[in-house]
């Protein structure tokens, strides 16, 4: 078993940033992909970046590219999403997910992109950008 535990969620303007995590514990050996998802209201679940835990490698859905960067902290087994220049459609939850092991052929089929994937889920963070 995995535990994800999001935090670091707020309200911020239009141009501001925030700075989520997600602190990882549990079997970590048994994981190879981590990343966040968002869900606004009325909408699905959406991709918006992710990692390779094990293997180097990151992943981003087109609307955030050069505003987000994810990374990790590996002395405290925690994943961070940066959020610079917040725009109001990134309002959302933003939730902290994990998939086991993969291989190469899921990576290059963007398997990533899809929350059935994903095994294991943090409760939630709410990030809400005003005009």
């Amino acid at each position: 078993q995995v535990q994800l535990v999001d935090s670091g969620g707020g309200l911020v303007q239009a141009g501001g940033s925030l700075r989520l995590a997600c602190a990882a514990s549990g079997r970590l050996d048994s994981v190879d992909a981590m990343g966040w998802f968002r869900q606004a209201p009325g909408k699905e679940r959406e991709f918006v970046a992710i990692m390779r835990w094990i293997l180097s490698g990151t992943y981003y859905t087109d609307s955030v590219k050069d505003r987000f960067t994810i990374g990790r902290d590996n002395n405290h087994n925690t994943v961070y999403l940066q959020m610079n220049d917040l725009k109001p459609e990134d309002t959302a939850v933003y939730y902290c997910a994990a998939a086991p092991a993969t291989s190469s052929a899921w990576w290059r089929s963007f398997r990533y992109f899809y929350s059935a994937e994903y095994r294991y889920w943090g409760q939630g963070a709410q990030v809400t950008v005003s005009t």
